[in-house]
């Protein structure tokens, strides 16, 4: 996909895979919108596109979890055509439904990882398709495709995201409009320093850098999910077809047993 002097917006752009997103876009030729909550992290980025690849970049600071906030992100970046939208920004909380001393901030999980995402996709994706150009990569998970004790709430937004996507694919085939889940497992950001390092425990991660290229092979590919790692894709197909039972009584105590352990 040629991104010449076209704009992308990435949400949760102040760290990890999202700045490597941006980064990554940035050395292709693309403007950006730089969307988070740290105004420094973002400031110190949009410094480093100008002066090494000479792209423009805004900075668009916002708490995505927050009511109205995709209608916020809409107005900073006015009069810009967005191109690329990158739903990359999401958390998740780990610890068993039942033990949650913090609804609200769960709350806050389910409106940053499926509302905000939505919305935000409501909201640019129609001119794209007016222009007959653009891409939208909503970021979901590995966790999306298994159900997950110890993870439930987030791995139910990621399988949300997922649906959602391959819908929207559908809903945009011959529109000249790519739309497409990239679906990352455990990578290493700073994302446990939320969820909790025991919910990764024992995992293999990822690099960042290794997230990037498949993100950019999801850029150029016209498929609707795209899995980050050979194995994990092999994972991820065997998911779906397992029977949900059997696949809760094989995977479901691996996750509990990080968070309890």
């Amino acid at each position: 996909m040629d991104l010449t002097g076209r704009t992308a917006l990435v949400t949760g752009a102040s760290g990890g895979i999202g700045a490597g997103i941006a980064t990554a876009l940035a050395a292709r030729g693309s403007d950006l919108v730089l969307v988070a909550r740290s105004t420094d992290a973002l400031e110190q980025l949009a410094r480093t596109l100008r002066e090494r690849h000479g792209r423009d970049a805004l900075v668009v600071t916002a708490d995505l979890s927050a009511p109205g906030a995709a209608a916020a992100v809409e107005r900073a970046v006015r009069g810009r055509e967005v191109d690329v939208l990158v739903n990359n920004a999401g958390f998740g909380l780990g610890g068993r439904l039942t033990d949650t001393d913090d609804p609200a901030r769960l709350s806050a999980m389910v409106t940053l990882n499926c509302t905000t995402l939505t919305e935000l996709t409501a909201r640019f994706l129609p001119a794209m398709v007016a222009r007959r150009r653009g891409a939208v990569v909503n970021v979901a998970s590995m966790a999306g495709y298994f159900p997950a004790p110890g993870l439930a709430a987030y791995a139910a937004t990621k399988a949300y995201v997922l649906s959602l996507t391959e819908a929207l694919w559908a809903e945009t085939r011959g529109t000249g409009v790519r739309v497409a889940a990239l679906s990352p497992t455990v990578t290493d950001t700073g994302f446990f320093d939320v969820a909790g390092e025991a919910t990764g425990a024992g995992m293999r991660r990822r690099t960042v850098d290794q997230v990037v290229a498949t993100f950019l092979d999801t850029l150029d590919a016209d498929r609707p999910v795209v899995v980050d790692g050979r194995v994990n894709e092999v994972l991820a197909a065997l998911a779906r077809r397992v029977p949900r039972r059997p696949l809760l009584r094989l995977v479901g105590p691996r996750f509990a047993d990080r968070v309890s352990g």
